[in-house]
């Protein structure tokens, strides 16, 4: 009988500890993540890095919107002690002609407290364009695309597919000209005045901004202005980028112009990525990245930027190539 005892106590203390290991290893966990958690606090989604001197690099990417995001980034590399230049690597076809304007604002406050340079990728073309113009410098590759000086509004006419299914849609105004242009009805002459009239507002305001920032000339203005854009070596020649190169010439220039250390690290600043800031398609292209289905991810990376730019509302400051047949 003692002996029975005995053995329920070893088996009862075994298993005491047993719960107690269990709950060590769950306790070290828990402290762990709380580490993690507390350092990402600290240190936001790039870590550690941006406590230590370096060159900030800054992506526009895509569409162009001035989305918050963005531009409370931009003002948090310029409140950086740590954060000595900065690198705005740019590859655009445009957006809309406001969020182009904000987000030229937030990069001429940060141009006030660092030194900057645009780098262009394949494009910065429109609102990107706008972007660039932003920094103190502005470096393209030879074959990037460049320019791109315009404004328009587009807008669907249904007005003869509704006719042809029988379909009619009726409305009742202020005046003639409120909510115009209406997709369901052809566009009077009065409606398009308008339109050209804003179109033509906006369109000065970026051609003066070009002009003042590139310091050109009323001819070098109108050479460029047309919409078009050009290769980097155009650009060049037409006073639209200061150098041919890539982030090295950006480097070369900081260190030599404004005593920028070119031994510094270059460090990514990127906002935090949410479910809403990716979007549906972009969210799943991250997932087919993880898996390794790199054509899917393409793919989905095309939709997604297809499906932003049909979103876009109001002037437009973009370009893009000719739709294939």
């Amino acid at each position: 009988m003692q002996s029975s005892s005995f053995s329920d106590y070893l088996a009862e203390r075994r298993t005491l500890l047993r719960k107690l290991s269990y709950w060590r290893v769950a306790a070290f966990l828990f402290l762990i993540i709380g580490l993690i958690l507390s350092g990402l606090r600290i240190f936001g989604p790039e870590g550690a890095g941006i406590h230590t001197p370096h060159i900030a690099r800054v992506a526009v990417d895509g569409i162009i919107t001035g989305d918050e995001d963005t531009l409370k980034l931009i003002q948090k590399i310029g409140d950086s002690k740590s954060a000595e230049a900065v690198l705005v690597t740019i590859d655009s076809p445009g957006g809309t002609t406001s969020g182009a304007e904000r987000l030229y604002d937030g990069l001429r406050r940060l141009s006030a407290k660092k030194p900057t340079v645009a780098v262009v990728g394949t494009i910065a073309a429109s609102g990107g364009y706008i972007a660039a113009i932003g920094a103190d410098r502005i470096v393209a590759l030879g074959n990037s695309l460049v320019g791109s000086v315009g404004v328009l509004v587009q807008y669907p006419d249904f007005s003869k597919l509704l006719e042809n299914i029988g379909v009619k849609v009726e409305d009742v105004k202020s005046s003639p000209l409120k909510a115009t242009p209406n997709p369901f009805e052809p566009t009077s002459p009065e409606a398009r005045a308008a339109l050209e009239s804003l179109v033509s507002d906006s369109y000065s305001w970026f051609k003066t901004l070009v002009k003042d920032r590139r310091a050109m000339s009323d001819p070098q203005l109108a050479s460029v202005a047309d919409g078009r854009v050009f290769t980097g070596r155009q650009a060049l020649d037409l006073h639209l980028i200061d150098e041919i190169g890539g982030e090295r010439e950006a480097i070369a220039w900081l260190a030599k112009e404004k005593n920028i250390s070119s031994n510094l690290r270059v460090q990514d600043w990127k906002p935090e990525k949410t479910l809403e800031r990716w979007g549906i398609f972009s969210f799943a292209a991250a997932a087919a990245d993880l898996a390794g289905l790199s054509r899917i991810r393409i793919a989905l990376n095309q939709l997604a930027g297809a499906a932003e730019e049909r979103m876009l509302d109001g002037l437009l400051s973009i370009w893009q190539a000719p739709a294939s047949n």
